[in-house]
């Protein structure tokens, strides 16, 4: 494996973790609705569990309330049961054929709870980051110990692999500190 091929591929790791990182903070929920919140939702549809979004249309009514109209009559019930059952601690209501989410405002003390589940996911994004720096310095090492790059080339790739892990850290940071800006804006 080339130094380049090493540095690619420690690219693609380090923003895949960034990704993951983004796509996990909008789960958090603020004081705001919106549509992704319910994302990962899933509902019995005949005997398979199916994302909440293949079986209904999702759209906000209002800034706190997400409404959910099922394409199915059978299924209001079905998706009122799931979101109720989910771990985003809000109460469905079904009104005609729509089921509305109303998302209740944060209280102070649960804003601080969220705040710190932001800054933990941004640590473990934080490891994953150092973990690939961790293992494409071992194999540029790897590289050098089999006589197939110069210790100038090693330098080089550790420093170009060292600003690749300052730059994914510093999303990350930015990441965190845009989500707790959100969180903590009443």
């Amino acid at each position: 494996m080339a130094i380049a091929d090493i540095k690619k591929q420690a690219t693609e790791k380090m923003a895949k973790s960034v990704d993951t990182l983004k796509h996990d903070l909008q789960k958090v929920r603020t004081g705001r609705a919106h549509t992704g919140l319910i994302d990962h939702l899933k509902v019995d549809y005949y005997g398979s569990d199916v994302p909440i979004n293949q079986v209904a249309s999702i759209s906000l009514s209002d800034a706190r309330t997400i409404a959910i109209q099922p394409f199915e009559k059978k299924m209001i019930q079905v998706v009122e049961k799931a979101i109720r059952d989910s771990d985003l601690g809000v109460n469905p209501a079904t009104s005609g054929d729509v089921v509305r989410v109303p998302m209740p405002a944060l209280t102070e003390e649960r804003r601080k709870e969220l705040a710190k589940i932001v800054k933990h996911e941004g640590e473990n994004a934080k490891v994953a980051v150092r973990n690939i720096r961790r293992d494409a310095m071992t194999h540029v090492k790897q590289l050098l110990k089999d006589s197939e790059i110069s210790e100038d080339d090693d330098k080089r790739a550790e420093k170009e692999i060292q600003q690749l892990t300052d730059k994914s850290i510093a999303d990350i940071d930015r990441l965190v500190a845009e989500k707790e800006k959100d969180l903590m804006a009443v």
